[in-house]
């Protein structure tokens, strides 16, 4: 069966509501042969990291920057991980009070390091998520799921 990491750091109710829909998205009754791992940021391992097909990353924009969170995720699994998940894919969504440009920037450096491969378009939200942004998550972690299915 195919993994699907979802990585995540979620401190305010408007990143929790982008997590739920990604999570909801991906474990959509569509999706077979795929189990969904859901861990924070901070208690993902380099173990999660290698035993994972794809991934869904989450952060918010903080001081223009991916979260701390998100950033010693990276720094832990970033050379463990380099050669071995090589062309996995993976999703992003990011929410920011108002520019998430820094955020994703910093990520598509790293991702592009590793060596993932992007399997749909970023989700950025500046503000509360409205029920468009909400869907666009949705459909996020569906598509990340299903590139996924054998």
């Amino acid at each position: 069966m195919a993994r699907l990491l979802i990585v995540h750091h979620t401190p305010s109710p408007n990143v929790q509501a982008m997590f739920e829909a990604v999570v909801a998205g991906a474990t959509t009754d569509e999706i077979e042969g795929v189990q969904v791992v859901r861990r924070p940021a901070l208690a993902a391992t380099v173990t999660d990291a290698l035993q994972a097909d794809g991934f869904v990353l989450g952060t918010p924009a903080n001081l223009g920057m991916m979260s701390g969170a998100l950033k010693v995720f990276f720094d832990l699994v970033y050379y463990p991980c380099l050669d071995a998940t090589r062309g996995r894919p993976f999703g992003l969504y990011v929410h920011g009070n108002n520019d998430t440009t820094g955020a994703i920037r910093g990520i598509d450096s790293v991702t592009t390091g590793l060596g993932w491969e992007r399997a749909t378009d970023t989700v950025t939200v500046t503000g509360e998520p409205s029920k468009e942004d909400i869907q666009r998550c949705w459909e996020l972690g569906a598509t990340v799921a299903a590139t996924l299915m054998s």
